[in-house]
């Protein structure tokens, strides 16, 4: 299984980034994003299932999309009006919640926003 993320990179705050994550190996039945800060615990940013429905992190609602390729069972977060606060490495994720239950995760990618 292997879940390869890319897209990350530094932007100013206001701009938007892409962030892809193409899941090989597996499939998912729930697709998301998390990402970590330093000196902070790993955060729910997104979720989407194999049917579409989202769910988002209060703090990024109205601002990232995510969005899923179920023929190529990839997973993205579009990410407008950054902000400084988004800063993090970003990781996704692919899991199942019926048994077998599982979930993967990718390497991580690093956005960083400069205010």
């Amino acid at each position: 299984v292997q879940l390869q993320a890319s897209g990350g990179g530094l932007v100013q705050a206001g701009e938007s980034l892409r962030l892809s994550c193409a899941v090989s190996g597996i499939t998912c039945p729930i697709m998301g994003w998390y990402r970590q800060a330093p000196g902070k615990q790993r955060e729910l940013v997104a979720t989407i299932s194999s049917g579409g429905t989202s769910n988002y992190a209060d703090s990024v609602k109205g601002r990232f999309t995510i969005s899923r390729d179920n023929r190529k069972n990839t997973v993205f977060l579009l990410m407008d009006s950054l902000k400084f606060e988004d800063k993090a490495v970003y990781y996704c994720n692919c899991k199942r919640q019926l048994k077998p239950v599982y979930t993967y995760w990718g390497h991580g990618t690093q956005v960083t926003v400069s205010s």
